[in-house]
């Protein structure tokens, strides 16, 4: 199917330039020109505001964090920063399945904020310590919805506190948008190509209604909600 026939009534079945075999170098350069879209466009504030509604627990040990899928990291180092802002005491772990991203992450990061980065497919991943929150941002729009409802129940398994995902909406005007602001700001090719083609595999609230029922979540054990520009989240939150 060529993107400009897409009708948006469903997730398209296309594929990313970062999901294929590519250079190091290549794959550096998308991250970089990634991070630049999430901080343009406000793409960590539904985490954020999401961990703030945590800032009132209490724990004897660090609030453990584990980003899925977590690509170059740029989510994570803003929640290091989030924490260390509020003198809350965390631990963070990244995971990807792409080795290039773990070593590019791990590049990127300063030693500093004290943040583990493992290469490792999700379900075969054995957490050392259990985590408290679970979150992963732009990467369940890269699965399939047999894959999509598997994760859900991972998290819920995994995450003792709650889990956040942070993806985007599937709508035709962020889909032409994007296209043209990429090129217009001359980034990566990946980044011009995958962009849109994220937005037409993304979601909108009837998709992640039918995933949570899929998984055994009822509409009452997570909230979706929609973020400008173009986001649509699920979150998870267990009674304390």
């Amino acid at each position: 199917m060529q993107p400009e026939l897409l009708d948006f009534h469903a997730r398209a079945q296309l594929t990313e330039l970062m999901d294929e075999p590519c250079s190091r170098e290549d794959m550096r350069a998308c991250l970089i020109d990634l991070a630049k879209l999430n901080r343009w466009f406000l793409g960590y504030r539904p985490i954020l505001r999401w961990l703030d509604a945590f800032l009132p627990l209490k724990h004897d040990a660090p609030i453990r964090i584990l980003d899925v899928g977590c690509g170059g990291g740029d989510s994570l180092r803003r929640v290091a920063r989030w924490a260390a802002d509020r003198r809350i005491e965390i631990q963070l772990v990244g995971l990807d399945l792409n080795a290039d991203a773990v070593s590019i992450a791990e590049e990127f990061s300063n030693p500093s904020q004290n943040i583990e980065w493992v290469c490792c497919d999700v379900f075969d991943y054995q957490p050392p310590k259990p985590f408290h929150i679970v979150m992963s941002s732009l990467f369940t729009h890269h699965l399939r919805d047999q894959a999509i409802v598997r994760f859900l129940g991972w998290m819920e398994s995994h995450a003792s506190l709650g889990w956040l995902i942070n993806d985007l909406s599937r709508a035709p005007v962020p889909y032409h948008l994007l296209k043209a602001f990429s090129r217009v700001a001359g980034l990566h090719r990946f980044v011009q190509h995958d962009g849109p083609v994220s937005i037409a595999r993304a979601f909108v609230r009837e998709d992640w209604q039918h995933l949570c029922g899929a998984a055994g979540l009822s509409a009452g054990d997570v909230t979706i909600s929609s973020y400008t520009p173009a986001r649509l989240c699920v979150m998870r939150q267990r009674a304390r």
